[in-house]
């Protein structure tokens, strides 16, 4: 997938400056797009085309939980309040807020017309609450494939590349460890002909010890198989938590998209709890240059605020890793 022409303008903008950006100007000064390539094509006689960006960023849907779940915000409103307040062209569902819209063909292509409308690229779909992929019983883990297979089929019919799903299960280490990769494969094995990736976030347990899941990975081998390496979920359970630099390095062999978690930021702009540069530092030595979802689960700020500030910050970034 391309990166926004809107994205790239940003790079050259102040960090204040977070306005949309008209389509002409944005066509007359980039050859690439947010999964929407209308860009010109050269002939040898005008500019160049700029090179890519080091990331490209997307907005995760659990950013706007809380307007979700007041019913201040539809799913069918996520898409375009993602293109108009935030000036962002690609987007992460999250299935719980369409939990049973899953095979509901009008509703989807509704969703994709919005999306066409605006300009945005839906890229994965979050799955929480279809079983556990990594469960001791087998007849658990294939009803566990079973449900996330409508997930995959709706990720198809959106345009995306991804779903998400997690790795939960019970057992020793050893014995989990080889449960999630046999349930990750056999969910793969239906993805795979779909052109759909079936991804693990750390996200609390065993999934958030990086060496682990990176364990799993080894173990299940399937190229549609991979992580989400999310900044901030290294929580082991009973107060413990995990290395968050060493567990994204860990994951990021594995990576098909990433999480940017934030919660509070500083006077001059940075994460409280994460530092960005250091982070986007592995992410990018590690090769990725793909999609980097925001994801802001703050209460200090305002949920429109603290996704324009992990904006901010992550354009920032982007800005200096470019030089």
């Amino acid at each position: 997938m391309s990166t926004s022409r809107r994205d790239f303008l940003v790079r050259t903008a102040s960090l204040g400056s977070l306005m949309p950006l008209g389509a002409a100007s944005a066509l007359a000064a980039c050859a690439w797009s947010t999964g929407n390539p209308t860009a010109p094509a050269q002939d040898g006689a005008g500019p160049k085309a700029p090179p890519p960006p080091p990331f490209r960023i997307s907005l995760a849907q659990w950013s706007l939980h809380r307007a979700l779940q007041s019913g201040a915000m539809s799913n069918l409103d996520f898409p375009v309040v993602a293109a108009k307040d935030y000036d962002l062209h690609c987007v992460e569902y999250v299935n719980s807020f369409f939990k049973d819209k899953a095979r509901d063909a009008k509703y989807l292509a509704e969703l994709n017309l919005r999306c066409k409308d605006h300009g945005v690229t839906n890229h994965l779909i979050m799955c929480d609450g279809e079983g556990a992929l990594g469960a001791s019983k087998k007849e658990e883990r294939l009803q566990a494939v079973e449900n996330h297979k409508r997930w995959v089929d709706a990720a198809k019919t959106l345009g995306c590349a991804t779903i998400r799903v997690n790795a939960g299960g019970d057992g020793t280490r050893e014995e989990h460890q080889s449960q999630a990769a046999e349930g990750l494969v056999l969910l793969a094995n239906y993805a795979d002909p779909l052109g759909i990736n079936v991804i693990v976030e750390n996200h609390g347990g065993n999934t958030s010890d990086g060496a682990w899941l990176a364990g799993v990975m080894k173990q299940a081998a399937h190229p549609r198989v991979g992580t989400l390496p999310d900044f901030g979920n290294f929580h082991l359970g009973e107060g413990k938590t995990y290395d968050r630099y060493q567990g994204v390095q860990e994951l990021m062999p594995f990576a098909k998209a990433v999480s940017a978690k934030s919660h509070d930021f500083d006077a001059q702009g940075n994460e409280t709890a994460t530092d960005y540069e250091r982070m986007l530092g592995i992410v990018l030595a590690a090769g990725f240059h793909g999609w980097i979802g925001i994801e802001y689960e703050g209460e200090r700020l305002s949920e429109k605020e603290g996704i324009l500030a992990t904006r901010a910050l992550l354009v920032r970034m982007r800005e200096k890793f470019s030089k």
